[in-house]
């Protein structure tokens, strides 16, 4: 599966064997590991590694933290070599902590560097981070990116959308970095107030955290409510760092910084290699993260490979659409695969739909999927809008599924990842 690029695998494997020995001499949770599977750092090949390494999934972490509290056995390092800590969100099961070296941050905001450079981002931008400063690593490493950049920076904090909005018109803001279901939000909010985003600098917006970056229909709805602002997509993760960066030359195509990480896609029911163009589990190994590293981490993002060759110029693996959702959100309905990117993309279509969420239940055994929707205010026709979307569902996926009219604002809003996805 993997492309011929030659000096990008020699580099893999050259940093794998740095990273394998600096772990197996003092890292516990990895100790244990290496010795079951026979890993060590005379690993002669990636493919060896393949062979000889075992999956590891959130479900150890969570294990070795609950076991050792309150930060596990994955450290390298005694706890004083460590300067930060961040948390995942917890939006599909128990949180987890994750702790990092001054070195392996550097290492991960270069990373996010790469992210910036890749859509032309410089010196000369004003970047504003409109979210709360909270645990999750993200916009951490976002915001120190953009200052070793040297871009003016504003954080956004604890002000609301419309402070927001003040804020991007008078600081002549060029670039945001924010979720693609906070874009949607603060988009609707300008519109409310009159305000022209076309008379604004704002030339780039970042997103992440989410599907829908490289979502057709909800790159569309983004564009349409920044006058064709330029949309960039990548993505991570807390326990691995900034992952991909948006192909500078086409978009819904996410090229891995293949230098910084070992990457695999691989089937969720036998573990093997997909081809490409097949969708499938993608898993990482970090390269440079020596204070908490993965070794072959389900990350459970759904992907798909596509061929590597690309008119940028990059040879590094590419993800063909972003990421698709999460293996936890999937859910079986009627022998049908249904995943949030999926319905993301048909309820996008319907511009009148203000938020949406899905609700699953289960009846008798049998998952049932219900969708809720706000339409916008000045629709006077909101059944005639659910009956659309539920033709439209029922044309894409060939299932009937439920939309309900809730009433305007009784639905959450997010500033970072949604969670329109509810078990009930």
């Amino acid at each position: 599966m993997y492309p011929d690029h030659n000096n990008i695998k020699q580099g893999q494997l050259t940093a794998l064997k740095e990273i394998i020995d600096v772990t197996n001499a003092s890292n516990p949770f990895w100790q244990k590991r290496f010795s079951a599977c026979g890993i060590d750092n005379d690993i002669d090949s990636l493919e060896a590694y393949f062979e000889k390494m075992s999956f590891c999934d959130k479900n150890d972490f969570v294990a070795d933290q609950s076991a050792i509290k309150p930060y596990g056995t994955n450290l390298s390092f005694p706890i004083e070599n460590f300067t930060r800590i961040s948390q995942t969100s917890g939006t599909t099961g128990h949180t987890i902590r994750w702790l990092d070296t001054h070195a392996d941050w550097e290492w991960m905001v270069r990373g996010w560097r790469k992210i910036f450079e890749s859509a032309g981002i410089t010196h000369i931008d004003t970047v504003i981070f409109p979210f709360s400063f909270s645990p999750f690593i993200g916009f951490w490493l976002a915001f120190e990116a953009a200052v070793s950049l040297q871009c003016l920076t504003i954080p956004a904090a604890n002000v609301s959308s419309s402070l927001r909005l003040k804020m991007i018109v008078e600081n002549e803001v060029t670039c945001i970095c924010c979720t693609p279901t906070y874009a949607i939000r603060l988009g609707q909010v300008a519109q409310e107030a009159g305000i022209n985003i076309s008379d604004t600098n704002l030339r780039v917006m970042i997103l992440a955290g989410e599907p829908g970056g490289s979502i057709p229909q909800t790159r569309a709805m983004i564009s349409a409510l920044w006058s064709g602002v330029n949309i960039v997509d990548h993505h991570g993760m807390t326990e691995v760092g900034p992952v991909s960066y948006q192909c500078p030359s086409q978009w819904g195509k996410l090229h891995l910084m293949e230098s910084s990480y070992i990457t695999e896609v691989i089937d969720f029911k036998t573990n093997l290699p997909v081809g490409y163009g097949e969708t499938g589990e993608l898993v990482i190994t970090t390269l440079g993260r020596f204070g908490s590293p993965v070794f072959r981490y389900k990350t459970g993002d759904m992907v798909k490979l596509a061929n590597s060759t690309c008119e940028c110029g990059s040879c590094e693996m590419t993800l063909d659409g972003g990421i698709l959702g999460r293996t936890d959100d999937m859910v079986i309905i009627r022998g049908v695969n249904l995943y949030p990117s999926g319905v993301e993309s048909v309820v996008r279509q319907c511009s009148e739909i203000n938020e949406y969420q899905v609700k699953i239940s289960n009846n008798n055994g049998m998952p049932e999927v219900m969708i809720e929707i706000e339409t916008l205010p000045i629709i006077d026709h909101a059944d005639l809008v659910a009956t659309h979307l539920a033709e439209k569902l029922k044309e894409r996926f060939s299932l009937r599924i439920a939309v309900k009219i809730v009433p305007s604002d009784s639905l959450p809003r997010y500033e970072l990842k949604s969670k329109r996805w509810l078990r009930v």
